[in-house]
């Protein structure tokens, strides 16, 4: 994708990540606007990004969302660019009685919320030109890490619903990118200081680098090893399993 002169909208964007991507794409003569439910961190982000804009958003919440998409399409009409990047990580107990509040809360923010944000946005987003919508998933989509079960298989879910995406908006203006970060040093499981985690600058700046190409995963070079588990064919094989399904139903 181009890497400048978009108007780009960031749900979990007042820390990590999400953090990291508004500021390198504000640098590079982008819009931004992030969203997330915390205030405080929503405005410590835009104090040290003048010209950066911020928008409560509660993910969860499908009225939230609503209202913040027409927000969006009203305020900042050349939007063009959706990076939904908002998600929580817990661990779990698959080995047992899964807490029920914990698996609700996970769907609902990590696959539930991006898909309804993408669909409050998707028309809008189809009339603008070099449209994209993005997904952070994980590497942990690819390959589950069980300590946190739920979290893994929400991840794979974002990555299987990009590809149906990508293959019913194929003759459209948008483009969906897939982000799967391998282990990041963000506040998710406390993983700020751990070793073994990537950088966080590291990690954007090599995402960023593979942004302004025309890739439509998004991989660093520390999360190919995993991502290699599910094949390099897949792509080709959904696209073409799904073209025969749909000339066989226009019979």
């Amino acid at each position: 994708m181009k890497l400048t002169q978009n108007t780009i909208f960031i749900t979990g964007g007042g820390s990590g990540i999400g953090r990291g991507l508004a500021e390198a794409l504000h640098k590079l003569g982008n819009q931004v606007i992030i969203s997330g439910r915390r205030k405080g961190h929503l405005e410590a982000v835009v104090a040290a990004n003048p010209g950066m804009h911020a928008v409560e958003l509660d993910i969860t919440d499908p009225a939230s969302i609503t209202a913040v998409a027409k927000q969006l399409i009203s305020e900042f009409p050349q939007l063009n660019v959706l990076v939904n990047n908002a998600g929580i990580m817990l661990p779990d107990t698959a080995a047992g009685q899964v807490d029920d509040e914990l698996l609700a809360s996970t769907v609902t923010t990590n696959l539930m919320g991006p898909i309804r944000m993408t669909s409050a946005l998707i028309e809008h987003l189809k009339k603008a030109d070099d449209a994209y919508v993005a997904y952070t998933s994980s590497v942990l989509g690819f390959v589950p890490m069980a300590l946190t079960a739920v979290y893994s298989a929400t991840k794979a879910a974002l990555h299987s619903y990009a590809l149906s995406q990508r293959f019913m908006l194929r003759d459209t203006s948008v483009k969906v990118l897939e982000i799967a970060p391998p282990w990041v040093r963000t506040e998710l499981m406390n993983s700020s200081e751990v070793e073994l985690a990537m950088p966080l600058d590291e990690f954007i700046a090599e995402t960023i680098a593979v942004l302004g190409t025309d890739a439509v995963e998004i991989l660093v070079e520390r999360a190919k090893p995993m991502r290699a588990n599910a094949g390099a064919d897949e792509h080709a094989f959904v696209t073409e399993f799904n073209t025969q399904v749909l000339e066989l139903y226009a019979q």
